[in-house]
């Protein structure tokens, strides 16, 4: 596919290349938001009409995301965030005080998916994978991390730094041998590494948002909870969607998804997430990723003819996703940031094992002449 008018159909002026921390939207997805709310004012918000468009909304966005990583629409919680979903996880399962869970190396890891398994430390064993620099592990690493006592294994799928890109579908089968459940941080994979069956990950839970790689609007995100798996965890919090009280008044919650989904939500928030998902799945998964390739390898080839730029992460584009993260010589990333700002160009700075970089992480409404002029301003400093 031709992606050289795409951008026409996004509302920005800039060259905006941090879509790994958030993307722009769409115009169809944000006329979607107006409309919703147009629609749902003029319908009554609390009406019979109102309750059968909003029914009609859920069900709509859930068969779209269901439809985006292969799994059942019960199985889709709707969230605000991953930060929400890692929580349900962390705060939802019963540890008992002999037990332990395995994560990746903290300081190599996102904070939302780190300091809700790090305060569980106080009470658990929390364990901490040796990793290489790139973010990774050996089968070896993960074999030697655990034992009969592990409860959970909690990892994320692509790396928000390195853009590594875990191989989750043989770390699955390995803990599906164990019987260990597993936890996925999924926000910088769904919508950018193709058309990915996450089902053959075989984790239990997974957790992203819509605001990255999704296009979607701030505030959505979503939960995923395998029907077989949603008896490990108890509910954050509860209310008269999520449960029921019977005749002696004992609490009994609903099955999936209202188990998880007190509460009103997001619906303008919905309206948007659903409009980006639909826009991306008609231009193709495999389509996106093919595009956002292209464009991560040019700066690659182009940013290594500036002698003293370093790029990070893996080499094989097979085991990373779009971001690139480098270096320029002794160029304070914050400073170089600022300064690419002023000009119209959005980058951002992150940390490698607590060393300051710059990332850049192109998505399907950029263009190979972005990369070359941001190279070009690179190559000023």
């Amino acid at each position: 596919m031709n992606f050289d008018s795409i951008s026409e159909e996004f509302q920005t002026d800039k060259i905006y290349l941090n879509n790994a921390s958030v993307s722009v939207m769409p115009k169809i997805s944000i006329e979607a938001m107006k409309q919703f709310l147009v629609s749902y004012s003029e319908m009554g918000p609390d009406s019979p009409e109102s309750e059968i468009f909003i029914k009609e909304l859920w069900d709509k966005t859930r068969s779209a995301v269901s439809g985006l990583v292969k799994c059942q629409p019960e199985e889709i919680i709707i969230t605000q965030s991953v930060t929400d979903g890692v929580n349900i996880v962390a705060n939802g399962m019963n540890f008992s005080k002999d037990s332990n869970i395995v994560i990746r190396g903290g300081e190599h890891e996102h904070h939302a998916n780190y300091f809700p398994w790090l305060r569980l430390g106080k009470t658990i064993d929390v364990r901490s994978l040796p990793i290489n620099e790139n973010g990774g592990f050996t089968d070896l690493d993960l074999k030697n991390s655990i034992d009969k006592k592990t409860r959970l294994v909690a990892l994320s799928h692509g790396l928000y730094n390195s853009g590594l890109i875990l191989p989750v579908k043989e770390i699955g089968e390995q803990l599906q041998k164990e019987n260990i459940p597993y936890f996925l941080d999924t926000a910088q994979t769904v919508g950018c590494i193709g058309d990915f069956d996450f089902s053959d990950t075989g984790c239990n839970f997974m957790s992203f948002n819509a605001s990255k790689w999704l296009c979607g609007p701030m505030g959505t995100g979503v939960f995923y909870c395998n029907k077989k798996s949603s008896g490990m965890l108890e509910p954050l919090s509860v209310g008269g969607e999520s449960a029921d009280s019977d005749k002696d008044g004992r609490l009994e919650y609903k099955e999936l998804p209202e188990k998880f989904q007190a509460g009103f939500r997001n619906y303008v928030g919905l309206a948007g997430m659903e409009s980006s998902i639909t826009y991306l799945q008609r231009l193709g998964l495999d389509s996106i990723r093919k595009h956002i390739m292209r464009l991560s390898n040019l700066f690659i080839d182009e940013i290594g003819k500036i002698s003293e730029s370093k790029i990070y992460g893996p080499e094989s584009e097979s085991d990373r996703t779009s971001i690139v993260s480098f270096g320029i010589g002794k160029n304070d990333p914050e400073v170089v940031v600022s300064e690419l700002a002023r000009k119209g160009i959005i980058i951002a700075k992150r940390e490698i094992f607590e060393k300051p970089i710059l990332r850049i992480s192109p998505h399907i409404f950029n263009t190979e002449d972005e990369i070359l002029k941001l190279v070009e301003e690179l190559k000023k400093l």
